[in-house]
């Protein structure tokens, strides 16, 4: 053990604040803290209406919650915190909260019953009644009573202003009628901008202005702000600080590795709270994120457009690409960047546009959903799982001759069902897919369409201190063996061979008419 870990583990612990969304039971119970107090008083003194995207459990509920705290002035709560001496802690305002992170909004009338609810809430608390029938009118009524009431202006913040959209994707007639009248909500609150002081919106997805906020068209979105990248997520700096504690016995290139990756076009990357919390309770590494939710309508969403996993790694995008999300048009590189499997490696601009290049966040995001979608053409999970093992055995000895066994049993196992409903353009692309994901799965170190001076191969692998370079071709009969003689004339292993490690160079050629593996060639570089 190091020095440093010895002084990191002298530190005294504090609670994990697993499932825990609300500031003051964090303080009160002594749980670790982000201070994220700073972003507070930037967007106060900023602006005023803003809107902020990010993945479900990155912790834009306790935000939301922290600043209902603030602006209600509980100062005891932020005591040895940045925002501490910097508040003037005076003045409270009255703030209207509301969420719609629970519910069944796939039901017709719902989203109205559960709003109407919550309005009944608010409205006791603060002892005042509407007599409006609708929950526009009851909202503005409320916004407007407790302006007169406490003299200060009104603070609005809406939690998972999406979700009722978002659960009901796969009932359109029930989203788009939760749409229109999420609408006019939203509409309610620029119409009640003379009594408004500070309004923040929080969501998965960012839907487009027309659609959603044309009632709504003065909020500042900060979702691809970079000085506010770091506004949720835990930071590098925040894990080697806050989380001191929690860290001896754990490898710290490997905490990155796994769960480290996201971006939001600031310097840093960050990590989602709730992988890391889970890492921190559980001592070992896990797709923790990704189990507590079930992606079918992405997986879904990806075959229907023809997105093979080989692209996912590699996407390119532009602002109003990754924007176009509405129920009748959702593109797919917006719902992977929105819903955090895919984020912003790098941008690029060429001439008057930036393009960003997008790409896995993380180990747990790689892995976790090449394998969903391996399930996805199997439809056997626990034949996947055997799948999966086997091939992490076999590359351990490199038995290619069980290698090529394995490939051609597990696309045998795709069912011909799978084939007809699925249009496939690209069959080179499609069965280098189902190579990828195969490889993603099992959490190797994968560099797909490698460039070099001599070309562009399909996928690179390293893996027990060897290297493996695939190049795949679809073929008529596998005595072409274009695949081999491409990765032999590329050079292609050159870039290598200053690693001094084994280098094999492994040709596949794939059959249209049987639909599997009908050649497979390995040979040492």
């Amino acid at each position: 053990m190091t020095g440093r870990q010895t002084h990191l583990s002298s530190l005294t612990k504090r609670k994990l604040p697993i499932g825990i969304q609300t500031f003051c039971k964090m303080r009160e119970e002594n749980c670790y803290y982000v201070d994220k107090t700073a972003y507070m008083r930037r967007l106060v003194e900023e602006g005023s209406h803003f809107f902020l995207s990010r993945p479900r459990r990155f912790g834009k509920s306790l935000f939301l919650d922290t600043l209902k705290e603030l602006f209600e002035g509980n100062a005891p709560l932020f005591e040895g915190l940045y925002i501490c001496d910097h508040w003037d802690w005076s003045v409270r305002y009255p703030v209207v909260r509301l969420s719609f992170g629970s519910g069944n909004f796939k039901e017709p009338g719902y989203l109205q019953a559960n709003l109407m609810a919550q309005l009944d809430g608010v409205e006791r608390r603060a002892a005042v009644k509407s007599e409006s029938a609708t929950a526009p009118g009851r909202f503005a009524f409320l916004i407007e009573a407790l302006h007169e009431r406490a003299g200060q202006r009104v603070v609005v913040l809406i939690d998972e202003y999406d979700k009722p959209i978002l659960d009901a994707l796969e009932e359109p007639e029930i989203a788009r009628a939760n749409r229109d009248f999420l609408r006019g909500l939203y509409a309610t609150i620029k119409d009640s901008d003379a009594h408004v002081k500070f309004v923040f919106l929080t969501g998965v997805s960012k839907f487009s202005k027309v659609s959603l906020f044309s009632g709504l068209n003065n909020l500042k979105d900060i979702t691809l702000d970079a000085r506010y990248s770091a506004i949720c997520g835990y930071t590098d700096a925040d894990l080697d600080t806050v989380f001191a504690p929690e860290l001896p016995g754990l490898d710290r290139d490997e905490i990155r590795r796994w769960y480290n990756g996201y971006s939001w076009l600031g310097e840093e990357k960050v990590y989602n709270p709730f992988d890391i919390l889970l890492l921190f309770d559980r001592r070992r590494f896990g797709a923790w994120w990704f189990e507590t939710g079930t992606p079918t309508f992405l997986i879904e969403t990806l075959i229907s457009h023809g997105v093979g996993s080989l692209a996912l790694d590699n996407m390119l995008g532009t602002d109003e690409l990754l924007s176009a999300f509405d129920v009748d048009h959702i593109a797919p590189e917006a719902l992977l960047f929105q819903t955090g499997y895919l984020t912003i490696r790098h941008t690029e601009p060429r001439g008057s546009r930036t393009y960003y290049r997008l790409g896995y966040p993380n180990q747990e995001v790689r892995q976790s959903l090449n394998e969903s979608l391996l399930n996805h053409l199997t439809e056997s999970p626990a034949r996947q799982v055997e799948y999966i093992a086997r091939l992490y055995d076999l590359l351990l000895v490199n038995d290619f001759v069980g290698l090529e066994n394995l490939f051609k049993a597990f696309f045998a196992s795709i069912p011909y069902q799978w084939h007809t409903k699925n249009n496939i353009a690209d069959y080179e692309g499609y069965y280098a897919s189902v190579f990828y994901s195969y490889f993603a799965s099992v959490g190797l170190d994968i560099v797909v369409e490698d460039s070099s001076s001599h070309g562009r191969l399909d996928m690179a692998v390293r893996f027990n201190d060897n290297i493996y370079l695939f190049e795949f071709k679809v073929v008529e009969s596998a005595a072409e063996g274009a695949a081999m003689a491409q990765l032999r004339e590329k050079r292609y292993a050159d870039k290598y061979r200053d690693l001094n490690q084994p280098i094999h160079l492994v040709a596949i050629a794939f059959s249209r008419e049987t639909r599997n593996v009908v050649g497979f060639e390995t040979v040492l570089a």
